[in-house]
């Protein structure tokens, strides 16, 4: 794939995000690239710009996005219908989303330009929350979908399916239902197994479990993962992607599946996930 018209969209509030955005639009216009800007970054270096990221969704071919996995996430949030290619640029703290690194700008025109990249199709979860036989909630993740409770530090008890099968009720601060790609996300924080991103699975991981034995639990990403909180006086949240969070009232439920979209997340041959997760994790091997 060697993009014609190729949108930025930074994050504002990092250091360098500036220089970094005038420096890829010049080597994508000296490369014969045609560059749109998201409108906040557009102001960033200075110029006009209205397109939201959502229009970028629909006008460009590619899109490159400067930041952490954070960033990433917050544009998926904001695409709507159109998931284009996502080629990362690393100037968060993190960044297993993420292609190369700021400094290395020019191997990241260089790669797009010529094609030398491949794209890595992640799935997605389809998250609602449905009441009385609606649907109040809707959206799409890439990372997770996460009930927990607010700031009031009690236990809530989550009963979960699986396919319509009772699986068990969590006593615990929450639950994560997250897919390969969020597995180094929340999930692993909360003691879930990292899983590799074509592996066809998701992962159900309790957060802080008052029952030792509740372990994470891997399901095929073809399942149906149901979540109802037995909550009167707790409020009970969901957080998708680490977004604003929506209440979830009583005699809800929360239906996890797997999303008929996929996000297309560019990587580079020599960057392969167990590459990055060796870096990321700073897994150097025994010392022995």
């Amino acid at each position: 794939m060697s993009p014609k018209t190729v949108g930025i969209i930074a994050h504002t509030g990092k250091p360098g995000a500036a220089e970094l955005v005038a420096l890829l639009r010049a080597e994508f216009e000296r490369a014969g690239v045609r560059v749109l800007l998201e409108g906040e970054t557009a102001a960033l270096v200075g110029l006009e710009g209205s397109n939201s990221i959502a229009d970028l969704g629909v006008d460009t071919e590619l899109l490159v996005v400067l930041g952490g996995d954070g960033t990433i996430l917050n544009v998926i949030g904001n695409l709507r219908c159109e998931l284009k290619p996502i080629f990362g640029i690393n100037i968060g703290s993190l960044g297993f989303l993420t292609c190369l690194n700021s400094s290395a700008y020019r191997e990241a025109v260089d790669s797009i330009v010529s094609g030398n990249f491949a794209l890595s199709d992640r799935a997605l979860l389809s998250v609602e929350v449905r009441k009385g036989g609606n649907t109040v909630f809707q959206t799409v993740a890439l990372n997770d979908a996460v009930i927990s409770r607010g700031k009031v530090s009690r236990l809530i008890r989550l009963r979960t399916r699986v396919d319509g099968e009772s699986l068990t009720e969590f006593n615990a601060d929450g639950l994560v239902v997250a897919t390969p790609t969020g597995s180094t996300a929340y999930s692993l924080s909360a003691g879930g197994p990292i899983l590799a991103p074509q592996s066809g699975v998701f992962v159900i991981t309790p957060i802080c479990p008052h029952v030792l034995t509740n372990r994470s639990v891997i399901v095929k990403d073809g399942s149906l993962i149901e979540v109802e909180a037995d909550s009167s006086q707790i409020p009970v949240y969901l957080t998708v992607d680490g977004r604003d969070p929506v209440s979830v009232e009583r005699e809800s439920t929360v239906a996890i599946q797997r999303s008929e979209k996929v996000l297309p997340l560019a990587v580079l041959p020599e960057h392969s996930f167990f590459n990055v997760l060796r870096q990321k994790l700073k897994w150097s091997g025994s010392n022995v």
